[in-house]
């Protein structure tokens, strides 16, 4: 994968297509949109493991390729869809709409709270929420008004750079703030974080024009208040300190954890860690061979030692999941093969009990994905084969709830257009 904005400048469907890609790489496939509300359950794979799609989204205005993991809050889950929705004059003969903030309940009854409009209240919301004190605090790639930066060469098209937003469980929205592109970032496509009242985010732009990855600029980290005061805390250079960070950040005895899939010595990606003043650091530059290469995911805090995956490199070169020292020193957990252990690993990883679950973009007895959990001594169990009609490129972090994990798959389905599962470890 290329810069996150490669292919973006054309105007039209093209656009359309590669917005798919993200942070998250994936490609969803178009399918033909049904009837909203749909809910499968599909024939458990094994009398052990049981898998069921929740829902599938058809391409309306129930939304589209939801490219985020889920939050849960209250017996309901909640996320987004970076398409669908109302329309918005981005549409192709399958889908319309810029993305959506959903609920469903575990039984599979789908509610549409806020379907974006491309314009001052943004559009394409790549990260999932994040629930603070029962309002929802969230990022979209575009829109937000005109930014100083053409936000991938077409500034009618996004309608901006970008924006964090605010959502009640009612449905009011709020942008809190536009990013303008340059000093103040652009693009966010990562869930944002709170520490002590304060927000904090990634951008995959911005930062002004000093950048020896691309020309342009590459990426920020930043703080928002919860009223919209917006400050950057590091700009990224693209040299050694990282590119276009794709993930949110990782809090850790106040010190922040990240990383970014380009920038570094070998520029093949880094994790990093920045104070609260905004001084950052690289823990480590990843040379893309065994040690692994793209990490577009974020870093787990387990007992003071930091857990997360590359893309890509590995033994087999695609993909592995690592740990991380606070003081930067890296082992390869597990190197995936792209055979019936996954291959493309892009979200990040959670903790279930002393165990770690993720998920792999592509590989798995059927080649479109995997639920998979790994031991903290690296031995690797695939839980789940995605075989498309039951989804396909699960792209998101997974969400436990007292021990049936939740997810979503940006595309398949009963449509093609992704789904929201529950499977139980």
């Amino acid at each position: 994968m290329g810069s996150l904005v490669d292919g973006r400048s054309a105007i039209g469907l093209g656009v359309a297509a590669a917005l798919l890609a993200g942070c998250s790489g994936s490609q969803a496939a178009i399918g033909t949109p049904g009837a909203i509300g749909q809910t499968s359950t599909l024939v458990e794979p094994s009398s052990s493991t049981k898998y069921h799609i929740i829902y599938s989204f058809s391409g309306g205005s129930d939304g589209a390729s939801p490219e985020a993991g889920l939050i849960y809050v209250d017996g309901t889950l909640y996320g987004t869809t970076a398409r669908g929705g109302a329309s918005c004059g981005v549409s192709t003969s399958q889908h319309d709409g810029c993305g959506t903030v959903f609920s469903v309940t575990p039984t599979g009854t789908e509610s549409v709270l806020h379907a974006f409009g491309a314009n001052a209240d943004g559009a394409f919301p790549y990260a999932s929420l994040l629930d603070v004190g029962g309002t929802f605090y969230g990022t979209t790639y575009g829109g937000g008004g005109p930014g100083t930066y053409h936000c991938s060469g077409t500034r009618s098209y996004y309608g901006g750079c970008g924006t964090v937003f605010s959502v009640t469980q009612s449905g009011t929205e709020t942008v809190l703030y536009s990013f303008q592109g340059f000093t103040g970032g652009g693009q966010p496509q990562a869930p944002l974080i709170a520490v002590k009242g304060t927000l904090y985010g990634t951008t995959t732009i911005g930062g002004g024009s000093d950048c020896a990855f691309r020309s342009g600029s590459c990426g920020t980290a930043f703080t928002i208040t919860t009223a919209g005061a917006e400050k950057p805390l590091h700009y990224f250079g693209g040299g050694k300190d990282g590119a276009s960070p794709c993930a949110g950040l990782t809090q850790v005895d106040g010190m922040l954890y990240g990383t970014t899939p380009f920038g570094g010595s070998a520029r093949k990606g880094t994790v990093f860690s920045i104070t609260m003043a905004g001084s950052e650091k690289v823990l480590h530059d990843f040379a893309g061979q065994d040690d692994g290469r793209s990490p577009y995911g974020g870093l787990l805090d387990v007992k003071g030692t930091l857990y997360g995956t590359t893309a890509s490199g590995g033994e087999y070169n695609h993909g592995t999941v690592f740990s991380i020292k606070p003081g930067g020193a890296e082992k390869v957990l597990h190197s995936f093969g792209n055979g019936s252990d996954g291959s493309g690993p892009r979200a990040s990883l959670i903790d279930v009990n002393g165990k770690l679950y993720g998920t792999t973009s592509n590989g798995g007895a059927h080649t479109s994905g995997t639920v998979f959990s790994i031991a903290l001594d690296g031995t690797e169990k695939v839980l789940y084969s995605f075989d498309g009609d039951d989804g396909s490129s699960p792209d998101a972090d997974l969400v436990d709830v007292n021990g049936t994990l939740y997810g979503t798959t940006s595309a398949g389905g009963a449509h093609g257009l992704g789904t929201v599962f529950s499977l139980k470890s």
